[in-house]
């Protein structure tokens, strides 16, 4: 019982590190963003912890790998300077 307590305890200042990086990183967005996906992949370890498994491949494919690849695809285009 104590085990999941600290390791969910752990998981939630991890949690809350990550999304500080994401919104209050001045250095880079790349920097950013790989933060604001470690959040979500923490999130989905977290579903898993609660014993919801479908939650947590939902948070895992869309949240932390899908939403992750669209922010880098987008930020190398307007990098580029395309529009379309």
């Amino acid at each position: 019982m104590t085990l999941s307590i600290g390791m969910g305890l752990l998981l939630s200042v991890a949690m809350v590190v990550s999304a500080i990086m994401a919104t209050r990183g001045k250095r880079s967005l790349g920097i950013s963003i790989l933060a604001a996906g470690l959040a979500s992949l923490l999130a989905s370890v977290m579903f898993l912890l609660l014993a919801a498994p479908d939650v947590a491949m939902t948070e895992a494919a869309i949240g932390s790998g899908l939403t992750t690849f669209l922010f880098f695809f987008v930020l190398g285009r307007v990098r580029r300077g395309e529009h379309d």
